[in-house]
């Protein structure tokens, strides 16, 4: 199992990048990374005793695309930059999988260059992992796809939900359409056509019809299908939400609880550390020919490691062959909504 590690991407690469991916082979026997980057910058940073550290390689180049800069010109003008060479690598096969904290634009750009989709989806989906009060739920699509067709939508619903049950243990995932309303007729009409393949689907029991953007945390639905536009913006709202709730009660709740105070943010502290964005590493683009995980661009070591972890369980699951198998029954001579 070989995972290629953009070491240049984020907002603080590469020392916190590499960090992380010896952290991770110590902890996985069975991974091996490839660091994609400046190796005279990032070999360094590997201690010699390190352990696991005859399963980590290199992978030079001399170039890497910022956070700010165009993805898809940053791709045109640095053609030896690390997200591209990450993709090069899987599109060889010489890895299974691929991570980065770099640019998200060039990172799905990179992907829809290649067009290594998996058979039956047309265009590939970012899943976010999302809290709920039921436990955790999968949003898709976080940013990869701005103008998704209804078929496109309806696809990101069939492998968020092979995620939910393989990743995420939901037994019997149930999926919502991302709308202004619950009402059937409500929405524009891309969200009305893909409320009809649902219903005219193999998935039109488990479809629980349109939920709003208040649903999600109440776990309405375990898959909550969006376009990429929809998608970005509510996961950096939740995000926001979230932070400033908990500063807000480490503000005002923790000068209150003069006794109980240690133990009160010690409560803070394990919340923060459950639902933080890094306890996960990353998302998933879910639709592309290998495994490829798009993490936060201020991720830390932490997350790099967990994210390399997800991407290694990913594989032992056969998430793509799961994905493939699905479509396949959906698309079959005969499916409903064929």
């Amino acid at each position: 199992m070989k995972i290629a590690l953009d070491a240049m991407g984020g907002d603080h690469a590469p020392e916190p990048i590499v960090a992380g991916a010896v952290k991770a082979v110590a902890a996985d026997p069975e991974l091996r990374v490839v660091l994609v980057g400046d190796q005279a910058r990032i070999e360094p940073l590997v201690p010699a005793d390190a352990p696991g550290r005859d399963r980590i390689e290199f992978f030079h180049c001399s170039q890497a695309i910022g956070m700010e800069e165009s993805p898809v010109v940053g791709l045109r003008k640095k053609p030896d930059n690390s997200i591209s060479r990450s993709w090069q690598l899987l599109a060889q096969q010489k890895v299974t999988g691929i991570v980065s904290a770099g640019n998200t634009g060039a990172m799905v750009a990179g992907g829809l260059f290649l067009r290594r989709f998996l058979k039956n989806v047309g265009r590939p989906g970012i899943a976010a992992v999302m809290p709920t009060i039921k436990g955790p739920s999968v949003m898709i699509d976080v940013g990869a796809n701005v103008s998704p067709k209804a078929e496109h939508l309806f696809q990101y619903g069939v492998m968020g939900a092979i995620f939910a049950k393989h990743i995420l243990k939901c037994e019997r995932p149930t999926i919502g359409l991302m709308n202004v309303g619950s009402e059937e007729a409500k929405g524009t009409d891309l969200a009305k056509e893909t409320h009809a393949l649902f219903h005219a689907s193999p998935f039109a029991e488990r479809f629980v019809g349109n939920i709003e953007g208040r649903d999600i945390q109440r776990g309405v639905a375990d898959v909550v299908v969006c376009d990429g536009f929809v998608g970005n913006v509510m996961l950096k709202t939740c995000e926001g939400v979230f932070e400033f709730v908990m500063k807000v009660l480490h503000k005002e709740l923790l000068p209150a609880l003069d006794v109980e105070r240690d133990k009160a943010a010690q409560v803070l502290q394990a919340l923060i550390g459950r639902y933080d964005y890094s306890a996960f590493g990353g998302a998933p683009l879910l639709g592309i020919d290998g495994i490829c995980i798009i993490c936060h661009g201020s991720s830390g070591e932490v997350a790099i490691k967990n994210a390399l972890a997800i991407a290694a369980q990913y594989v032992r699951a056969g998430l793509n062959d799961l994905i493939v198998k699905e479509l396949d029954a959906v698309h079959a001579p005969g499916a409903p909504g064929a």
